[in-house]
């Protein structure tokens, strides 16, 4: 049953969120080329999701904060609520070597998050304004928590990665600790980064994926590991792969594998990893105009040590 995904499975959308609710449908979103809007899309199997209708539910504002680059949005249901998180900037122009994104939250108290009303709760607060980015919310013990990418200019690079204990799904609680800076090579080809985290928690480990190095054939995956029961807001309880667990397999053509999410498959028996990627190269001018990374899907496996398996890209059907 390892191979009943046929990839792509949805054509020019990056930074792909895949998420299983209670009700049995698998919840889309994900960054479009025009970077204008956000859209959800619904289907009761993966696959499907390249079929299925997909509705705009917001889009951005004329001018002011939320009217450019609209990136790698998130669907969460936390509270018994809806929320989108997403980042917006309010210009496309790049300043002091970096765009001006925020990162913003969106409520809905539907059932169905594509159908009722959603509401702007603001922009999420870090303890400093920067070019921050790649919200991801997750629960633990109780507790609900913020990993998100932001620059620090006092750090080399574009972004890092930080967590924060969140007071509610727009409000962080507890100042930002930073998880990992851009410092191996595969985090630092082309440009320095560390962005587009997404939480796996098994085995009695909490995993954090994200994505390193330019958005070309150098983008690729690492992974940072802490123990359930350690303190998730100390540096010291996280651990960082010195390798990238998920990379470029020139063989199938795959290229830029990243910025994941994480689900599982339908009968819930096995762990699905989505991803966006190119099947070439040759980019003309910035590959972040260049529309073709696609939505991508495939099972993954465990290591003996209980860490994640995510072996190398899979083929495209043909």
């Amino acid at each position: 049953m390892s191979d009943y995904l046929k990839n792509p499975i949805i054509e020019q959308r990056a930074d792909p969120w895949v998420y299983k609710h209670t009700d049995g449908y698998y919840y889309f979103t994900a960054s479009v080329p025009e970077y204008d809007r956000l859209e959800l899309r619904r289907s009761k199997t993966i696959q499907g999701l390249g079929e299925a209708n997909p509705v705009v539910v917001w889009t951005k504002h004329e001018s002011g904060p939320l009217s450019n680059l609209i990136w790698a949005p998130e669907l969460h249901y936390i509270n018994g609520k809806w929320y989108i998180y997403f980042a917006a900037a309010p210009t496309d122009q790049v300043t002091d070597g970096t765009f001006n994104h925020r990162m913003f939250v969106l409520e809905n108290e539907s059932e169905n998050p594509l159908e009722g009303s959603w509401i702007e709760k603001g922009q999420v607060k870090t303890d400093w304004e920067s070019f921050a980015l790649d919200a991801t919310s997750f629960e633990h013990h109780g507790e609900q928590y913020l990993v998100w990418a932001q620059r620090d200019y006092d750090i080399p690079g574009n972004s890092n990665l930080y967590i924060a204990r969140m007071e509610n799904p727009w409000t962080l609680q507890t100042k930002q600790v930073m998880l990992t800076k851009p410092e191996l090579s595969w985090e630092t080809t082309g440009f320095l980064v560390n962005e587009g985290a997404a939480v796996l928690k098994r085995n009695g480990k909490i995993f954090i994926t994200y994505s390193g190095s330019a958005t070309d054939e150098n983008y690729c995956m690492g992974l940072l590991t802490a123990d359930e029961n350690s303190d998730l807001l100390d540096p010291a309880s996280w651990d960082k792969s010195p390798e990238p667990v998920f990379k470029s397999e020139p063989k199938h053509n795959q290229f830029g594998p990243g910025h994941n999410s994480f689900t599982v498959s339908e009968d819930g028996q096995q762990d699905i990893l989505v991803y966006h990627g190119r099947n070439y190269t040759e980019i003309e001018g910035d590959p972040l105009y260049d529309p073709n990374r696609h939505t991508r899907a495939q099972v993954f496996n465990w290591n003996p040590d209980g860490t994640p398996n995510f072996g190398v890209p899979v083929p495209d059907e043909k």
